[in-house]
């Protein structure tokens, strides 16, 4: 008699097929899950290493700044004098000085001259501070030893308040403060240097131009004196003038003559004496009167009229030159007066801080910002892994 408790060994144990499928179904399921736990498992580890490094590991940096605008001392007649004026915001010529001087305190003349002068080299790689916020050798290139100053010192121009905003970062206090004093002295002394160098040009510019005039003059000058010189008159419209006189005085002279002959002939014969002596007198007047007139037109070139037209285009050339003469010794002058008045200085809206407590770097929201983009990246590529797994199977 077979016990209770016996049963057909076709319903107590499973099939070997049954175990197989059973098996594929279950790593199906996990399969994602799996997947899934890895990704966010190194976010995980990425957010813990951020955390780890900006909450005890990154070096702190001390930040200066200061709010400056550049002026010139010589402020032009009838100029504004109110607040936009003085804070840089009435003309282009300020914007354009502001530019000038941002490039030129990002420049690599100015690094170099901030590490000569202070040593940012050592400093900045220093090896106490931690690999990411350091330069990794001292010797680094220059390029990219250009490349970390530009990430540790920005010069911002607000287009709206007309300030130009200078900014520095560095490892303690005093060398923060020390970089924006420095900043800003040489950026004075550039920006007069720049100014200086252009009003001298200027001033050569206008010394020769005056040079180059007063040889004009000269030969000018020369010229209308070798015409005099070779024609014999000092002045050909006072000879002129002095002929019409004479012609005048002749023909006056003729018509009295002719008056006296017309009288004469009313009750003598033309054959008379008196008659044929005012004939003589007036035929020697007319003569006088045309040599008189040959002086002054002709068809030869040697005539008063051609004297007075030849010596009034010399004249004219030379007054010409002695008028441009007089304005460019005026622009000269006025050249120098304004290259020793252009002087820009550098007014201070807020002089370079000195800080307390390093702003630098932001742990806080750094740690926050990149915990909160890391889970985002985190949970898209766990996404499209679902997705593609999906459609692979």
């Amino acid at each position: 008699m077979m016990p209770l408790h016996f049963m057909p060994p076709e319903q107590t144990q499973p099939s070997v097929a049954t175990f197989s499928t059973s098996r594929t179904s279950t790593r199906r399921v996990l399969k994602p899950f799996r997947g899934k736990g890895y990704t966010f498992w190194l976010a995980l580890l990425l957010c813990l290493l951020a955390v780890v490094y900006w909450g005890f590991i990154a070096s702190d940096r001390y930040v200066s700044e200061a709010h400056v605008i550049i002026q010139q001392t010589d402020m032009a007649i009838g100029q504004s004098t109110g607040i936009s004026s003085l804070l840089g915001m009435s003309g282009g010529a300020n914007r354009a000085d502001q530019l000038l001087l941002r490039d030129h305190l990002l420049s690599v003349d100015m690094l170099e001259k901030l590490d000569k002068e202070l040593g940012l080299r050592e400093h900045y790689s220093d090896r106490s501070r931690d690999l990411i916020s350091r330069m990794w050798s001292v010797d680094i290139s220059r390029e990219w030893f250009h490349r970390y100053y530009l990430s540790r010192v920005a010069v911002e121009f607000d287009e709206y308040a007309g300030v130009l905003v200078i900014r520095t970062e560095a490892f303690n206090q005093e060398k923060a403060r020390a970089m924006t004093t420095l900043l800003m002295e040489e950026g004075e002394r550039y920006m007069n240097t720049v100014a200086r160098r252009l009003a001298q040009e200027q001033v050569s510019f206008l010394e020769t131009q005056v040079g180059q005039i007063s040889e004009r003059v000269l030969q000018a000058r020369q010229a209308v004196l070798a015409y005099q010189n070779e024609r014999n008159l000092v002045s050909p419209q006072g000879t002129a003038e002095n002929v019409f006189g004479i012609i005048n005085q002749l023909e006056g002279q003729l018509t009295t003559l002719n008056t006296q002959r017309g009288a004469l002939l009313g009750y003598l014969n033309p054959q008379n004496s008196s008659v044929v002596e005012l004939n003589l007198q007036i035929a020697s007047v007319k003569k006088q009167i045309a040599r008189q007139q040959a002086r002054l037109t002709s068809s030869e070139r040697q005539t008063l009229n051609h004297a007075i037209e030849e010596f009034t285009r010399l004249q004219m050339i030379a007054e010409f030159a002695q008028d441009m003469y007089k304005t460019a010794l005026a622009a000269l002058e006025k050249g120098r007066i304004e290259s020793m008045r252009t002087v820009k200085m550098v007014s201070v809206i807020q002089s370079p801080t000195q800080p307390q407590y390093p702003m630098e770097p932001r742990r806080i929201y750094n740690t926050a910002v990149f915990i909160v983009a890391t889970l985002m990246l985190a949970g898209i590529v766990s996404l499209l892994s679902t997705i593609i797994r999906e459609h692979r199977d």
